[in-house]
Parts: C-alpha cells; structure tokens; sequence
C-alpha cells in the first residue's frame, strides 16, 4: 500500500490540531490540478521546516475543485484558516511566490481528508530518514517497508493513545491495505454535488450557491454521510424533502404529496415536476439506495 507524505504549513496544522479528530479536513491547493490518488490513501501531514515531524495523518477521500466560498462554507475551520479573507490572503501569497496564475473564479483545488488526526507536539513522529530537504509539495511512499511502513506504524500508535479517539482495528500492524473512509458532514456535501455533476436531481438547476446535499435518511436517524445515501437538491425542494413533503417512489419518479396544497393552498411549480424521473449518477454504486428511499416514504413522506 502507497501513502502520500504531504508538505503542511504548521499554521495550518494549529488550527486542525486544537481539536485531535477524527474529522474531515480540506488540504486545500493553490492550483487546480488533480491530485490522483486512490480513495483510502493515507495521507500523512508533514510539517514544513523548521520542524522535521510528521503531525498528523487521515485518509484520501477524493479531489474536488471548489470556489473559495464554498470551500469555506463547508469546510470552515477545517481549512486551516481563520476565515475566507485570511483564505484568499494565503492563497494570493502562495501562489505569487511560486508563480502559480490565480483561477479567474477563484476556485482551489481540495484534496478531501475523512477522518484526520492530529498529534500534539511530543507525539510527533519523525519524518523519513531519506526525507529530500528540497521537496516542497509531498511524495508518495511505500507504507509497508522502510521507513514508510516506520512512520505508518508509529502514526497508528500514536492514535491509539490519543483522547476520545476511535481505535484501529487489532490487526493494524499487518500488512497495511487500503479501506473506504468513513466520512464527515463536508465531505458528504462536497461528494453528493460532485457525483451530481453539481446540477439538482429534480429541477436539473445548476446555480451553485442554492444547491444541496439532502441526506435520504438523516444522519439523526442513524443514516451515514455516504453519497448514495444522499440527493443533490435545490434548497426548497431539500426543505420539501426533509419536510416529507416529497418524495421519490421505487421507480425512481419524483413525488409531490396532495399535502403540500391542502397546508398552504399552493405547491403549483412543484406539482408540475411530479412523476419526473429523477437524474442520478452515472456510477451505480453512487445513485440513491432503494433501501433509504423506502425508509424516506414510510418515515417521512406524509403522502
């Protein structure tokens, strides 16, 4: 299994670590070009000099390229910074260092990190003995010889002496292999709009800033943040949905309860769209499950 060591502003590191994890973080770049690696990527946070430590880890959860707001609307704090003026601020400056030209709608690249963990500073780990000075942005490692499969190895003891942290399985010190993380509200949010080409599943509206990620059974009722437990909607159709008053039946029809006229005599733009057939992802393992959307009619729909 291959990890990637990452180059981290220890600012960025400060902000994470006030709060150990795990947690979605968004290792936000300054460029848009795709980060390719596998989801369940360890993803280790290697503090820039003067430190020579490795601080934290989590794990690849996909690369979305996302408008600053939003990146801050969703991800807050776990950007690293203090707000999106402090965002932009860093962002100009790093880009102009490197000469790097800013995105003319000011969208980043996100490497999406689910379940990140943040070591205080007597756990950190060391960094690799064949560490380039030079290298400037990160690298991929072995993680199961070496020195990789040494600072794996220690980047999971340490978490297994951290507060209030989810430990690893017992059989963490074999042979790593890679797993599907477990993700957090942001990710989920960012995960749904891309596997729904950022377009409403209903209205097919592509306005960025009204869209959603509509959980099918709410992650109060024990739903999990995983995109085929989600829908991309339009704000007042995600407020109808959780609302129950609509729904989407077994063939994948979009479903407006008599309901919503007999409570506020109105609903017409909505009746219009009954008995459409919702768009869904491309990827099967991606579209809603039926098993949520039954849940959904029975739970919720007032029908």
């Amino acid at each position: 299994m291959r990890g990637f060591v990452a180059v981290t502003d220890p600012g960025w590191y400060e902000r994470l670590s006030v709060e150990p994890g795990p947690k979605d973080a968004n290792f936000w770049r300054p460029s848009t070009r795709a980060f390719r690696h596998p989801v369940g990527t360890p993803f280790l946070f290697k503090l820039k000099a003067p430190h020579h430590a490795i601080a934290g880890y989590g794990f690849f959860a996909g690369f979305s390229i996302l408008p600053d707001w939003l990146a801050w609307e969703t991800f807050g704090a776990a950007n690293g910074v203090a707000d999106l003026v402090t965002l932009r601020t860093r962002l100009a400056k790093i880009q102009s260092g490197a000469r790097i030209a800013g995105d003319t709608e000011g969208r980043i690249g996100c490497c999406l990190l689910a379940e990140s963990r943040f070591f205080a500073p007597d756990a950190w780990v060391r960094a690799p003995r064949d560490w380039k000075r030079t290298t400037q942005v990160g690298v991929g490692m072995d993680l199961t010889a070496g020195e990789g499969l040494r600072i794996w190895r220690e980047c999971l003891e340490r978490t297994t002496t951290m507060p209030n942290q989810l430990r690893e399985s017992t059989d963490r010190y074999g042979t790593p292999t890679l797993r599907a993380p477990r993700l957090g509200q942001a990710i989920f949010r960012v995960s749904v709009l891309d596997a729904y080409e950022r377009a409403c599943a209903v209205t097919h509206e592509h306005s960025l800033p009204v869209l959603e990620a509509a959980h099918i059974k709410p992650y109060a009722d024990h739903g999990e943040h995983r995109v085929d437990n989600g829908l991309a909607l339009r704000s007042d159709v995600h407020r109808l949905f959780d609302r129950g008053y609509v729904t989407v039946d077994g063939e994948g029809r979009f479903v407006v309860s008599a309901r919503l006229k007999q409570d506020y005599d109105n609903g017409r733009e909505y009746y219009a769209m009954h008995g459409r057939q919702i768009a869904v992802p491309d990827a099967l393992a991606l579209r809603p499950r039926e098993e949520a959307l039954a849940w959904h009619r029975e739970h919720v729909f007032v029908g």
